[in-house]
């Protein structure tokens, strides 16, 4: 169980060089999950370790890559190795293996439920043309990508999709719920949504993964006010947790795949609950 006392192990990076620095014990979980230098040419002379520092340094403090340390390795090196591990797929393997490793140390290996949330539309303050399409939502006025997100009960990553602003939810859903999620999480029996997941598209979207359904989670038509729906805070809390990091409190990213990348280093609250209570 994830006490007080873990909250503020975690919590302490007292003695670090940086605060988003990984700690040994981080390190030794993530280091053998890192993919050997290929064979041939110079042998690799950089700290991969150091790789990741500057990542999650990015990541935390929402710099330019330009502006990372002078201690910290080259931010072409450190770009061209986040880019690297995009494209093969390294930081998606690592998200799950943590993953796994995180609802183990919960005790939840049980049939669980997904909870999809609608896109969140992140408004763009960047100057440039954007490389990927962006589109206009009518409903909440805002230019720019949405981030559709599928988690589980404990409020961990499940899949995520990076999409136009102009896509509606239940067009949006095909994007995230497809076969290979359900392979990779075969436990996920029911889905829950809001109210722009209705209708016979978005049901269809879930029965093609395999047995998923889809539950609708509204308010009460006898509702004043704010009301607190079940199941619902889950994914918020998650989006919640990602705009923490200042990378993701807004979209500055001219790919729609390097946003969702980021997206996946939630590896870094993973880490830090392995670390804070390893006997669970």
């Amino acid at each position: 169980m994830w006490k007080p006392e873990h909250r503020v192990a975690a919590a302490d990076r007292s003695g670090l060089r940086y605060p988003s620095d990984l700690i040994d014990p981080e390190w030794g979980i993530i280091e053998p999950m890192i993919p050997p230098a290929k064979h041939g040419g110079r042998k690799r002379t950089i700290d991969v370790r150091e790789i990741l520092n500057g990542i999650f340094y990015v990541l935390s403090t929402g710099c330019q890559w330009q502006a990372l340390p002078k201690d910290l390795p080259p931010k072409s090196t450190v770009w061209a190795y986040f880019d690297l591990w995009t494209w093969d797929g390294t930081l998606e393997r690592i998200h799950h293996a943590l993953y796994v490793a995180v609802r183990e140390q919960a005790g939840r290996e049980e049939p669980d439920h997904g909870d999809h949330r609608q896109p969140e539309c992140q408004g763009r303050a960047k100057r440039g043309v954007a490389l990927d399409p962006q589109g206009f939502d009518a409903g909440k006025k805002i230019s720019g990508r949405k981030r559709h997100i599928l988690v589980d009960t404990l409020g961990l990553l499940l899949s995520v999709a990076v999409h136009a602003a102009n896509i509606q939810d239940r067009d949006g859903m095909t994007l995230v719920l497809d076969r290979r999620t359900r392979r990779l999480f075969p436990f996920i029996e029911r889905i829950y949504g809001d109210g722009g997941y209705q209708g016979p598209k978005a049901a269809r979207a879930a029965a093609k993964t395999g047995c998923w359904t889809i539950e609708i989670v509204g308010r009460r038509p006898t509702a004043v006010g704010f009301e607190v729906l079940p199941k619902r805070w889950i994914v918020e809390r998650t989006f919640a947790w990602l705009s923490r990091f200042r990378r993701l409190a807004r979209d500055f990213g001219r790919y729609a795949r390097t946003v969702a990348a980021f997206i996946r280093l939630m590896i870094r609250i993973m880490l830090k609950r392995l670390v804070a209570n390893p006997s669970s």
